[in-house]
């Protein structure tokens, strides 16, 4: 029996979120409209910087909890990624859905707001319930897959 598409992409961004240089969390993130894959994005240090797993973990050193003190962090969420990609080549992601391995932050659930992304599949829990509210405030439409 063939999988349905929505754990198919969900695959995918498990998949994605193995490039991940992060040392704490590795996550992954699809863009898909149509079926069609638009963009992928993983968590890790901007482009042409070292990686986390080259320099270290500012936030592990300081023992910041998982949810806190985002702007300590060196790296980008997948989720952003995603959008950054689009942007990057020119892909219209308005309409879209994002498939991600972990709940998204409130940083990644404004950013996807106003991308004009549709709803949100994620699989793994993250303590951020201010970015439930903004999901919910902005009408899109959460679905809690099953995680592996």
């Amino acid at each position: 029996m063939r999988p349905s598409w929505d754990s198919y992409f969900m695959d995918i961004a498990r998949v994605v979120a193995g490039r991940s240089t992060c040392t704490r969390r590795q996550v992954g993130a699809v863009l898909v409209r149509n079926r069609q894959i638009l963009t992928t994005g993983y968590n890790g240090a901007p482009r042409g910087l070292k990686h986390c797993t080259e320099r270290g973990c500012l936030r592990a050193a300081l023992n910041v909890p998982s949810g806190e003190r985002h702007e300590l962090c060196r790296g980008l969420h997948a989720e952003q990624n995603a959008i950054i990609q689009a942007a990057f080549n020119g892909v219209e992601i308005k309409g879209s859905e994002v498939y991600c391995t972990h709940q998204p932050c409130m940083l990644c659930a404004k950013m996807l707001v106003n991308a004009g992304v549709e709803a949100v599949h994620f699989a793994g829990a993250y303590p951020d319930e201010l970015a439930m509210e903004v999901f919910h405030e902005a009408d899109i439409r959460l679905i809690e897959a099953a995680t592996p």
